[in-house]
């Protein structure tokens, strides 16, 4: 299925997100943190790690990768540039709004999904602007424009700093706790269908890694000094596999840097820039950076309220009953894209009024019916209030996969066929 788009540019949030100094220490833990940076760990003088930031806009990642159509099989993070305009209070309310700004097409490598964003305190406080970029392994070859070149030049000298790290084996299940619950990253099946041999960490913990790394060496003890840290994802890690930040400062206020796997060699983020010192306004800060991100603070909707999802098509209208979303997909079934399909999808529906149903799908023609298929092609779990609410618009299908409410197995591939051959 092609990205959608008519996404580009469209309104995404407010994406309200409350939190309190638990949440912020807990995040410190899992990027590393512990006793030895206590100002991190500790409520009594607590200050906040930048990277914070990644995590109160998770939702925000999911509403992207919803509005985009992006296809879950294949979806990886591969950059992101955050901007601080303001330094992130231990506690609060955020709220996060922003748009999908650009598609890029790589062919049969896969496509780009770009996005932006700026985020509030409840105190009124523009904290920080992120530019993040998911890559679709699986949605290239639309006849789209190819990504500019994002060059970040090295000196050719050894770096001014190197600093090591070894997180945990067990460091994804400490890290998703702040809200990446991605399956990709604890559930070894999962892993290996999509070409892992086991869960792998997430990028952006590692980032956090090389954040505090970055602090250490150039802003020790004052984390309000970062400006800007920006990077492109590159290879996968494996939890307890040691890392190693390397850094070069190329002028007073900027840094560029790297992280390797220090076992192998390999460089796992690259294309990193730090910038560091007293954070200058908002909208200044925003158009320097305009040349490199493609984003301007200053433009970002800053009222208005989310725009309604469509529900379920004009025939069925909201259904509360899992039974009679069932009786009803015959109904919507679109022939015209079943051509050539072969498929069996199982649904297994749990808590009060679920139950168990499957649908064939063969020759253009569909069969629905109540029980278990001996042989599905694809399986899918959901709590019945779940999948009534992901029927009727109310929660996206993108955020029940990351959040774990929405569990796919088999031929997760075939997953993506269905809201083409129904009219949800």
């Amino acid at each position: 299925m092609p990205l959608k788009v008519d996404a580009i540019g469209k309104k995404i949030g407010p994406v309200i997100k409350d939190y309190t100094w638990k949440d912020v220490i807990l995040y410190a833990l899992g990027i590393g943190a512990g006793f030895h940076e206590i100002d991190y760990t500790y409520e009594k003088r607590l200050k906040v790690i930048p990277t914070f930031s990644v995590a109160m806009i998770f939702d925000f990642f999911r509403e992207v990768a919803a509005a985009s159509e992006i296809n879950i099989a294949g979806v990886l993070h591969v950059g992101q540039d955050i901007i601080f305009h303001n330094p992130i209070p231990p506690s609060g309310t955020m709220a996060t709004e922003g748009m999908i700004t650009n598609y890029y097409d790589k062919g049969t490598k896969g496509a780009l999904v770009v996005a932006r964003s700026g985020t509030s305190h409840s105190t009124g406080e523009k904290l920080f602007t992120s530019i993040t970029t998911l890559f679709g392994r699986l949605d290239g070859g639309f006849g789209g424009r190819n990504a500019p070149h994002d060059i970040v030049d090295f000196p050719d000298r050894e770096p001014d700093f190197m600093i090591e790290a070894l997180p945990s084996p067990d460091q994804p299940l400490l890290y998703r706790l702040s809200g990446d619950t991605f399956g990709l990253h604890v559930d070894a099946e999962f892993a290996k269908m999509v070409g892992f041999e086991k869960p792998i960490m997430h990028g952006l913990c590692t980032y956090g890694f090389a954040c505090r790394a970055l602090m250490a060496s150039l802003t020790p003890g004052k984390p309000e000094k970062v400006r800007r840290l920006a990077c492109r994802f590159l290879q996968a890690l494996y939890p307890g596999e040691p890392i190693k930040t390397l850094v070069w400062k190329t002028k007073e206020g900027t840094a560029v840097w790297r992280t390797i796997n220090a076992g192998t060699g390999d460089v796992v983020i690259d294309k990193g820039v730090f910038e560091y010192g007293e954070i200058p306004s908002a909208g200044e800060g925003v158009r320097k950076h305009e040349h490199t991100t493609h984003l301007t603070g200053d433009h970002l909707p800053t009222s208005g309220t989310k725009e309604d999802r469509p529900a379920v098509a004009a025939e069925i209208g909201e259904l509360s009953m899992v039974k009679a979303i069932f009786e009803k997909m015959p109904g919507i079934f679109n022939a015209e894209a079943a051509k050539g399909v072969d498929a069996t999808f199982q649904f297994n529906i749990s808590g009060e009024g679920g139950g168990d149903w499957y649908a064939e799908i063969k020759d253009g023609a569909c069969k629905v019916q109540a029980g278990v298929h001996p042989n599905p092609t694809t399986t899918i779990k959901m709590d019945a209030a779940d999948f009534v609410d992901m029927i009727n618009g109310k929660l996206p299908a993108m955020q029940a996969f990351t959040s774990g409410k929405l569990k796919i197995g088999g031929d997760i591939m075939k997953s993506q066929l269905i809201t083409r051959l129904f009219k949800f």
